[in-house]
């Protein structure tokens, strides 16, 4: 499927996706929870849905997707598909996930696929203004300003990030659920600020590992720059390059150099060094209006097409 065919389906602005258009049997959407109704109006019309909307993200039965990190989620689709009467054959709905949870659970997941559980970790993000929308915060709020507070924000990175992070359990009856990190149980603290920057979040990033001794910030900066998902083995056509690019320097990210970088669809990961708290810290930069949003539905769609979820 070209990248080009998906890209032309979607109509943005500020982030945001207002226009439905069918292509093939694909529908995207970022839609307002007041018509939330459109969503599951395609899903029994047997469309497939990727959404960028937050309306299904704590559905039991909807796999919340960032396509670098865990694209095996698609496999709860057919139990999705067998709620309805008749079961559906082709209709479901994916999600992908808050835009600043987006940003830092690669390289959370890259950790640990590389070194095993993290048992905690704390967040502190500082939040593009495009993240809130058209109209957004006002530029009285917001120029010469630091917002310390963004409504919901916190409790949807902390929530998130387990059911993304985690697995899916089946029981006796052949019934799936997600684990949400259960399995090695997963702290999270999230404080989230929305500071004069117009595209990209940055994210400062403290991790604990379950593992002892804990792997050295070198260790760290090697995994990260290693990391190849499986929406870039796969071929995803809008996969980035590298998922994590690593800088070396040491006032680097920044949204001004970083954002744009491989059109916003991977992320970049900076100062990577010992916390003296926990384990490992780092900053991480991610454009929330690519890979943060409609970006991740599209490569979800690219991955759930080549892997046959997407049926003719």
């Amino acid at each position: 499927m070209s990248r080009h065919l998906i890209t032309w389906c979607c109509f943005f602005f500020a982030g945001n996706l207002f226009s439905l258009y069918e292509l093939k049997s694909l529908h995207f959407g970022n839609i307002y929870a007041d018509i939330l109704h459109l969503e599951e109006a395609f899903r029994a019309a047997d469309l497939a849905v990727f959404s960028n909307a937050k309306n299904f993200r704590r559905d039991p039965h909807v796999p919340l997707i960032v396509p670098l990190v865990n694209p095996s989620h698609l496999s709860i689709i057919p139990q999705q598909q067998s709620l309805f009467q008749p079961p559906l054959k082709k209709g479901f709905i994916v999600t992908n996930a808050n835009c600043s949870t987006t940003g830092y659970v690669i390289p959370l997941y890259a950790l640990e696929k590389s070194f095993g559980p993290i048992e905690a970790a704390l967040v502190t993000t500082m939040q593009a203004i495009s993240g809130a929308g058209y109209p957004g915060v006002s530029s009285l709020d917001i120029l010469d300003n630091v917002i310390p507070y963004i409504s919901g924000e916190e409790e949807k990175i902390e929530w998130e990030t387990l059911k993304i992070l985690g697995g899916i359990a089946e029981d006796d009856q052949g019934v799936k659920t997600f684990d949400m990190h259960a399995r090695q149980p997963l702290r999270v603290s999230a404080s989230c600020n929305r500071v004069p920057v117009i595209d990209g979040h940055t994210e400062c990033v403290s991790v604990r590992f379950a593992r002892r001794p804990p792997p050295s910030p070198q260790q760290v900066r090697e995994a990260l720059a290693a990391f190849t998902p499986d929406a870039q083995t796969l071929g995803c056509p809008s996969a980035p390059r590298h998922a994590i690019t690593v800088h070396e320097e040491p006032d680097r990210p920044q949204p001004r150099l970083d954002r744009y970088y491989q059109d916003g669809a991977g992320v970049s990961v900076g100062r990577v060094r010992q916390c003296q708290v926990l384990d490992v810290k780092f900053v991480v930069l991610a454009n929330n209006v690519s890979i943060g949003a409609a970006t991740s539905s599209i490569i979800n769609a690219e991955f759930a097409v080549l892997k046959g979820v997407v049926q003719p």
